[in-house]
């Protein structure tokens, strides 16, 4: 099935079929120092054709969407627009020409409204009144609705995400690029974006489709183009591939198969939930609502929910980075903690991976051994003795680490920025699997990592459950969800459901969830019990 690209057309001719094209990456380089980012990449889109860009991370698809949008300028290579080369200057010659982007992580400002954000990418001089018209009639017509004078402070991931492609719409492009699209979506609100991409192929506007969900890539692109460590490697049509065969083009081998261990029944509990309630005092961050929940030991809990409902601040209340009004409200293994500090919630065999890998679970500009005895020390196990750090340990935890988790590196300690995403998340996830905590609490474990990347974590936290811990995952991943864990629950604008055993649970039901269908049942008990 797979349709080798090994051979690059020279970039002395012109582009072939330049009638029926749209864009053109033609033998496009660019290096950085000593890497070579993108390495005589040609990429062809068509018209009304939803073109998926696939690859590790570190592939090189970053840098040539950036190239497209106008963002980074090529070492060499051309990009033809229409069947004529274009240089594409900076993102306003590229807007101007009809290419527009949605990127992964949106530049919305919370405290303007929606009909603010959008003036922003605008033209001056717009009346507001005309454009608050334009956008409603507009992300109607697309079933994107909005409410142009609402608050983004007040939009769900979902609606914002709504924002970012109806400004683009409202220039009319030709060429839409899409960057994770799906990452921060419910799965109605998924499908939905489905309808509106191939309604716009319809209408002939191309898409640039960036995603690691290969099974959506599978149910909407009609091509695919694979890079591997910056080199075109393969161009295929997914819907006639498995997400296996796309999986292994873009890692290059055979990616991991996932071993599950359901059905054992779980143990006592170790981490254990009581009406946990805290307020935020970000004016953007969500407040907890009378959460209950209990992980067992040999078990995989997972929490499911659109970004910004409250998962930062449940991780924080779990590790102790904030504290609960009650110790009572946190138990560890039995201990009431809500009032510990996370160094007391490690000393009671617990470990905890932020989200955020870069700067709350790893300084940046330390080594990585550096980086180990920021965690480990609490522990035990002989990285601090005498209040002295043992460097030499703190090297075999390294490269412990380093072999467990296949963790990729130039040099044998070198600074945790230097590394790639996925492999800075393989570290931080390894370096607390390693200390076989009784509980591990991790907040999207696999986020931003590649498919190989990721069947190493899962695989992780699957063989740590399966020897006694009890590991809760905080995830956006439903792929991820479905394939580890044991029971789900879902949290929404600060409440959780109950958690249900995994078989039990759909995506529609989870989108449901996603949504707030709990928040309302909540909020009917409580004002039926209401005196």
């Amino acid at each position: 099935m797979n349709e080798s690209m090994n051979e690059q057309p020279s970039s002395a001719a012109g582009p072939e079929n330049a009638a029926d094209t749209l864009l053109e990456a033609r033998n496009i380089v660019k290096i950085f120092g000593d890497l070579r980012a993108n390495d005589d990449v040609t990429l062809t889109l068509k018209p009304g054709e939803i073109h998926a860009l696939l690859g590790e991370n570190g592939a090189g698809k970053s840098t040539l969407v950036k190239i497209i949008y106008g963002s980074l300028q090529p070492t060499s290579g051309a990009l033809y627009w229409k069947g004529q080369p274009v240089a594409m200057a900076n993102p306003a010659v590229a807007r101007d020409l009809g290419v527009g982007m949605v990127f992964q992580h949106f530049s919305l400002f919370d405290a303007l409204t929606v009909t603010q954000n959008i003036a922003l990418a605008l033209p001056p001089g717009l009346v507001m009144a005309e454009l608050a018209t334009r956008i409603r009639t507009v992300s109607a017509d697309y079933g994107l609705p909005l409410r142009p004078g609402a608050l983004v402070a007040d939009l769900s991931v979902g609606e914002r995400q709504r924002i970012e492609i109806v400004r683009c719409l409202l220039q009319k492009p030709s060429l839409l690029i899409m960057d994770e699209p799906t990452a921060v979506l419910t799965p109605q609100e998924a499908g939905q974006l489905f309808v509106t991409l191939e309604r716009l192929a319809s209408e002939g506007c191309g898409i640039l489709y960036i995603s690691h969900r290969l099974e959506e890539v599978k149910r909407i692109c009609h091509d695919a183009t694979i890079l591997r460590h910056g080199k075109v490697v393969g161009r295929v049509d997914p819907q006639q591939e498995t997400a296996a065969s796309l999986a292994n083009l873009m890692v290059g081998n055979e990616v991991m198969v996932i071993k599950t261990t359901r059905g054992s029944a779980p143990g006592e509990p170790l981490l254990e939930l009581t009406e946990l309630s805290m307020a935020t005092d970000d004016p953007f961050g969500v407040s907890l609502k009378n959460i209950d929940l209990t992980v067992r030991a040999g078990e995989i809990v997972a929490v499911a929910g659109i970004a910004g409902n409250g998962q930062g601040e449940l991780f924080a209340a779990i590790s102790g980075e904030t504290l609960t009004a009650e110790e009572s409200q946190v138990l560890l293994a039995g201990a009431p903690c809500g009032r510990e500090n996370i160094t007391s919630r490690r000393r009671r065999n617990a470990a905890f991976v932020p989200e955020e890998r870069i700067g709350h679970g790893a300084v940046p500009n330390f080594a990585l051994s550096e980086n180990v005895v920021l965690t480990h020390h609490a522990i035990g196990g002989g990285v601090v003795r005498n209040g002295l750090i043992n460097r030499l340990a703190a090297h075999a935890v390294n490269a412990q680490v380093t072999e467990m988790f296949d963790v990729r590196k130039g040099t044998l300690n070198p600074e945790a920025r230097t590394l790639s995403g996925g492999n800075l998340q393989k570290f931080v996830v390894g370096r607390e699997v390693v200390l076989q905590p009784r509980i591990l609490v991790v907040n999207q474990p696999t986020w931003g990592v590649d498919v190989g990347a990721a069947a190493v974590i899962r695989q992780a936290l699957i063989d740590l459950a399966h020897s006694g811990s009890a590991v809760l995952v905080i995830s956006q991943d439903l792929d991820e969800i479905f394939e580890i864990a044991d029971r789900i629950a879902v949290i929404s604008r600060g409440e959780l459901s109950d958690a249900a055993p995994a078989e039990d649970m759909s995506l529609e039901r989870i989108g449901l969830l996603m949504a707030g269908a709990h928040e309302k049942a909540n909020q009917a008990g409580r004002t039926a019990t209401t005196p």
